[in-house]
């Protein structure tokens, strides 16, 4: 692997459903031994999960990290708040975000990068009922494209 390696482990499908994903940052995450060998072994569902700003600090909320399968009692519990790690400004500066335009932020992805686990984070405004329509008018449109196209090119 590269010096700058990656390892997707869990992605959000759901966000970009729900969602219009106006920016993305990259947050460290704090865990327990248990937790980033679970992480590791891809038991992680960020379904319904969200990040919150508490007293200056950024929490990942609801995502769901399995136990630990050869854990002891010190095993984690699954739906614990995760500290994320961000540096102060770039945190004041998503808190102002959030605040003043209504957005919110979502966790798009955990992956490993260089064996630290990250969360990517979506600055997010949610969409609405006709929103998710369109958006899947559009895909299906482009579906029907690409299978005309690639009929045409069987046939000559």
């Amino acid at each position: 692997m590269s010096a700058d390696a990656t390892k997707s482990i869990a992605t959000n499908r759901k966000a970009h459903h729900d969602y219009f994903i106006e920016d993305t940052f990259e947050a460290g995450m704090a865990l327990t031994g248990t937790e980033i060998k679970s992480i590791r072994a891809g038991a992680v569902s960020l379904r319904e999960s969200f990040a919150t700003i508490k007293d200056g600090e950024l929490w990942l909320m609801d995502a769901h990290i399995a136990p630990y399968g050869h854990g002891t009692y010190a095993n984690h519990e699954p739906r614990r708040p995760r500290k994320l790690l961000m540096h102060r400004r770039e945190i004041s500066r998503l808190a102002g975000k959030i605040q003043e335009k209504g957005l919110t932020l979502v966790p798009l992805r955990i992956y490993l990068k260089n064996n630290r686990a990250k969360v990517e984070l979506g600055l997010a405004r949610g969409k609405k009922q006709y929103d998710k329509r369109e958006t899947l008018r559009e895909k299906e449109t482009r579906r029907e494209i690409a299978r005309t196209v690639a009929r045409r090119w069987k046939e000559e």
